[in-house]
């Protein structure tokens, strides 16, 4: 009887011990020097890539933004904010239902099918919207100019990216609204185009809030 308790003491103490060290490793050590690590190599990816303007952190380069007017009443949506550069479509994000107290934004597709007739009408609408906002006096915008982006929103609902095609397509538009020339509008886009990641990965982007925060640079210099 002794012997069977002293054994199973000794195997508590054991796994005691055992759980003690884990945690230690695991959950203290570890975490410490992949942190340092990460601050040491790539401080601004370790914090969240964190974009500043005048002076305080605006958002970050990995999570795309809406540039809206403030919502009026009886709209169910806001109206897009023209002066700035607009992202991709945002249909796949939804709200929290589960704990209301919090007005959380999902992230997500809209996980319709291609044929889905309600998915067909939102390009539709979104084409339209498109040609609209960014026909100018001097530019009219055709539907053949409409880049896929421009009309579908992300797996995530959050690209902070749009095509280089799009942000040409809004040059007009933005360098109107700013009292600006679409020469250095269009100089902007180029300046803020990202090529193909390692040369062959992905495709040529452009970064919305990033350019954003150059139009409203240049636009207090103006």
């Amino acid at each position: 009887m002794n012997n069977s308790v002293t054994n199973t003491a000794r195997l508590l103490g054991a796994g005691l011990r055992a759980l003690l060290v884990l945690t230690l490793v695991t959950g203290v050590l570890y975490p410490l020097v992949v942190t340092g690590i990460a601050q040491g190599l790539f401080p601004g990816k370790a914090n969240g890539s964190e974009i500043e303007a005048d002076g305080r952190v605006v958002g970050s380069s990995l999570i795309g933004q809406a540039y809206n007017l403030p919502l009026k009443e009886g709209q169910e949506t806001p109206a897009p904010d023209l002066k700035w550069f607009q992202g991709r479509p945002q249909n796949g994000l939804g709200t929290n239902s589960v704990n209301t107290q919090y007005q959380l934004i999902l992230s997500g597709a809209t996980n319709r099918s291609g044929d889905n007739e309600e998915l067909v009408q939102w390009v539709r609408d979104a084409k339209a919207a498109v040609v609209k906002d960014n026909s100018t006096d001097t530019y009219k915008v055709k539907p053949s100019q409409v880049p896929p982006d421009a009309v579908t929103s992300s797996g995530s609902g959050l690209d902070p990216d749009i095509s280089p095609r799009y942000a040409d397509l809004q040059v007009h538009r933005v360098a109107e609204r700013n009292g600006l020339s679409t020469a250095q509008v269009r100089k902007l886009v180029k300046e803020h185009t990202e090529g193909r990641t390692l040369g062959f990965m992905g495709e040529p982007r452009v970064n919305v809030l990033e350019l954003n925060i150059a139009v409203k640079e240049l636009t207090a210099k103006s």
